[in-house]
């Protein structure tokens, strides 16, 4: 079979265009991606687990003929099922579990056509902004293979930055689609509370502060996606406003004239890194030349309660998660193949009470309201991403800190990212910054609930204006 030269010069929806023209078949698609897996990923290991022999027989067959057909795809090692293939977690202690289904997620990604053929690295059950587990081992930016490439969906990002896939499936409870896109110069959207689906097993991730998407290289491929994964599936406990249009429809159309909140600290009042400074400010001055409205400005927040909200509302999370993955091993819960901020956190879970969790998610619902009242002045939050440059790997050490110094640390890096979980609003990280030395820098962007609609106007404005596709690491 010929080799297809130009995969990584196509986008999602561009592979699909091309295969369903007869331009190339579907089996040459993947065999390129494939290829460029076993070039690639023994230097960045974004990928744990590889399903080539299953994704090439769905090839061989009829594929359903979605908007993604044919179009390879991976999945986040991380509470996201496909029936039989292995489902870790970034733990040592789900080693050897695999998924009895695949999730309502998988299905509608498979209903479009994707053909999923890995799974990406995480860190252990998601609680970490890079990506470094003790089970697999650390995920290398392939910017520079020296940092981290976020967390938690560091697999996805660092597979589609390096050219594996053009867009992956990726997750977000405080930060996890959006860091990643940052850090490895991806676009990144956070969709509103209840846009895609968590089931069949569980309602919502992290009591609804996490939710699903994908990272990409193009803003259309996000839209598309969005349009192919959205909406409640039967027994959802609640879903987000319905869209007045598809969601690719809002690609190219003109925003108009934006009220755009800029902030160059953290929420805490803590000053971003001079460099992610200069970015966010950079930042504002395109979007004034775009004719949109800039000034600073910040909502009112209890900041320490969101915090302390988060730390209880995952703590309840972990306990749950890890006491049921013991007793179905038939043990008792002792920490042993967990790491050890996992463990003590979720140990931590076990203390709370019922009166601590009903104030978390009080806090968090306060939190909600007080956006909601800044968004009626204000149409978009503008920032940057993380509060400094891709760090080295090493610096968060899951496996080795006390909680405490670790959930500082976790908090401190994310000046913004927990807000729009908390709130469920919609977020989004564009790649509009590289520093001199080639790193790239995520600029964030928040909308009211229900409004990814703008936010993927804006993005494809800016994705106009400064073009990045094209800009790709020398891996």
């Amino acid at each position: 079979m010929a080799a297809f030269s130009d995969y990584a010069e196509h986008d999602g929806l561009g592979l699909a265009r091309l295969i369903a023209g007869g331009d190339v078949t579907p089996e040459e698609v993947l065999e390129a991606a494939i290829a460029r897996a076993d070039a690639v990923n023994p230097t960045i290991n974004a990928i744990v687990h590889r399903m080539d022999a299953e994704a090439r027989g769905r090839v061989a067959a009829d594929l359903p003929q979605g908007p993604f057909a044919g179009v390879p795809f991976l999945l986040k090692d991380l509470y996201m099922g496909y029936e039989g293939a292995p489902l870790g977690n970034g733990s040592r202690l789900w080693q050897d579990y695999a998924s009895p289904a695949d999730f309502t997620y998988t299905r509608r990604c498979r209903a479009a056509g994707l053909v999923v053929f890995g799974k990406t690295n995480t860190p252990e059950l998601g609680v970490a902004w890079t990506t470094e587990p003790v089970a697999n081992g650390p995920t290398r930016n392939p910017w520079d293979l020296e940092r981290s490439a976020g967390g938690s969906s560091g697999g996805a990002a660092a597979a589609v930055a390096a050219g594996i896939v053009p867009v992956a499936h990726a997750t977000d409870g405080g930060g996890s689609i959006r860091i990643p896109a940052a850090n490895c110069g991806l676009f990144g959207l956070k969709p509103t509370r209840g846009r895609n689906p968590a089931g069949p097993f569980v309602g919502e991730g992290w009591s609804g502060l996490a939710t699903g998407h994908v990272v990409s290289r193009s803003v259309r491929d996000s839209a598309a996606m969005l349009d192919a994964t959205s909406g409640p599936a039967p027994g959802d406990p609640y879903a987000a406003p319905p869209p007045a249009r598809p969601f690719l429809q809002e690609v190219g159309t003109d925003p108009g004239r934006l009220r755009v909140a800029l902030h160059t600290t953290g929420l805490d009042g803590r000053p971003l890194d001079p460099e992610n400074r200069r970015a966010a400010e950079e930042a504002a001055r395109l979007l004034q030349e775009l004719g949109h409205e800039v000034d600073e400005a910040m909502p009112t927040l209890d900041v320490a309660a969101i915090s302390r909200a988060f730390r209880v509302i995952i703590a309840g999370n972990l306990w749950n998660a890890v006491a049921l993955r013991y007793d179905a091993l038939g043990r008792r819960p002792d920490g042993y193949g967990l790491e050890k901020a996992t463990w003590a956190w979720a140990e931590e879970g076990r203390s709370y009470t019922a009166a601590d969790y009903a104030a978390a998610v009080t806090a968090v619902h306060v939190a909600g309201r007080q956006l909601a009242a800044f968004f009626e002045s204000w149409d978009v939050m503008l920032s940057t991403t993380m509060r400094e440059p891709p760090v080295k790997l090493g610096v968060l050490r899951q496996n080795e800190q006390d909680l405490d110094d670790y959930y500082r640390l976790l908090m401190d890096e994310m000046p913004v990212t927990p807000l729009f979980n908390a709130t469920g609003c919609p977020a989004m990280s564009v790649p509009l910054h590289w520093t001199a030395d080639g790193l790239p820098v995520g600029i964030h962007i928040g909308a009211a609930f229900g409004r990814e609609d703008l936010l993927i106007r804006l993005a494809s404005q800016l994705e106009q204006a400064r073009p990045w596709f094209d800009r790709v690491p020398a891996l």
